[in-house]
């Protein structure tokens, strides 16, 4: 997926849960090197909707402190697993100078459907800001570059620092 982004010349957000960047730093490293945007998804996929405001702090802080060794810069975006969270969640992350981010579009790739599938869920709800949730599956893999094809017939594709920039272009 890294190298069908390059190819295109685009950046993409990723939301990385910490357990994961543990065991995978070469792999976070090389995300961060082609420039893209690195944010938590926490540690150890838990549901931010079932913690306390300590729990979801200490989660996060776990999460950030492993992601920021790793790419040598603060996070800032926190995308909770499966959308789930309540406002001390949402709360823990502010208190950490972070923003909570939910995606918009939704491809259900996890669900592993045909590539057809995957691109038509996806493009038919495409709009402008639109924050689209992808997992690291085959299908998502396979379908990528006609995705991000399609996606830039009509759309500008960036990270979510590019998308909430004062500076955006029109």
């Amino acid at each position: 997926m890294i190298e069908t982004l390059s190819n295109h010349h685009v950046k993409a957000n990723f939301f990385i849960d910490g357990a994961f960047a543990a065991k995978h730093k070469d792999l976070i490293q090389m995300i961060e090197e082609e420039g893209h945007l690195i944010g938590s998804h926490g540690y150890n996929h838990k549901d931010f909707a079932q913690m306390s405001k300590a729990e979801a702090s200490a989660n996060l802080e776990k999460a950030n402190s492993i992601l920021s060794s790793l790419i040598d810069q603060d996070i800032e975006w926190f995308a909770p697993p499966s959308g789930s969270f309540t406002m001390a969640a949402v709360e823990a992350a502010r208190e950490q100078n972070m923003h909570t981010i939910l995606w918009t579009v939704d491809s259900i790739d996890w669900k592993n459907p045909t590539e057809e599938v995957f691109l038509h869920r996806v493009t038919s709800k495409l709009h402008n800001g639109a924050t689209i949730l992808l997992h690291p599956t085959a299908v998502t893999a396979a379908g990528l570059g006609e995705l991000v094809t399609a996606i830039q017939k009509n759309y500008k594709i960036g990270t979510l620092n590019e998308l909430m920039s004062e500076k955006r272009g029109g």
